[in-house]
């Protein structure tokens, strides 16, 4: 795969895609399954932006890989790391847990059974936990990313941030 977009490596601008997506799809899920209404006209889209950012996960995490070969090792490059590989079973959760809402409502619009309806209440609390978990892992990744690329940057004052200075 790409390690650089037009010479720029492509880990900084790919992640963006994950930073963007990722919450909206979380937001998107936690609206859809805690409230009906919504479900009913925005689920297939909520399931959509899911899926971008499902992809987007693995796109970020390889070129992360290629870009750790060529940074010095630090720890908190490794953290950055350990803590990036943990996301995309929280983003398979969230894609899921939309997935299966989106079968179920669609199973009961065509059936007159209520099977579908105990099915997407446990999706959305599938869903649910996939956006929190999923939301909460983004916001953590994200900052150990800053600390990794800006460790030892000196700050506005002069002074060198981090603790080695």
């Amino acid at each position: 795969m790409f390690s650089t977009i037009f010479g720029l490596p492509a880990h900084p601008l790919v992640v963006h895609a994950v930073v963007v997506l990722v919450p909206l799809a979380a937001l998107s899920a936690l609206v859809v399954a805690v409230w009906p209404a919504a479900r009913d006209r925005y689920a297939p889209a909520a399931l959509v932006i899911a899926t971008l950012a499902l992809i987007s996960v693995p796109l970020a995490t390889h070129t992360g890989e290629q870009l750790e070969r060529h940074v010095r090792p630090s720890a908190f490059v490794e953290q950055h790391t350990s803590m990036a590989d943990g996301l995309l079973p929280f983003a398979g959760l969230l894609w899921l847990g939309l997935a299966v809402l989106v079968a179920a409502r669609r199973l009961g619009a065509t059936r007159d059974v209520s099977w579908p309806r105990y099915l997407a209440g446990g999706a959305a609390v599938v869903a649910v936990v996939g956006a929190v978990a999923s939301g909460v892992q983004v916001a953590r990744i994200g900052d150990s990313g800053a600390r990794a690329a800006w460790h030892g940057v000196a700050t506005s004052s002069g002074q060198v941030s981090g603790p080695h200075h």
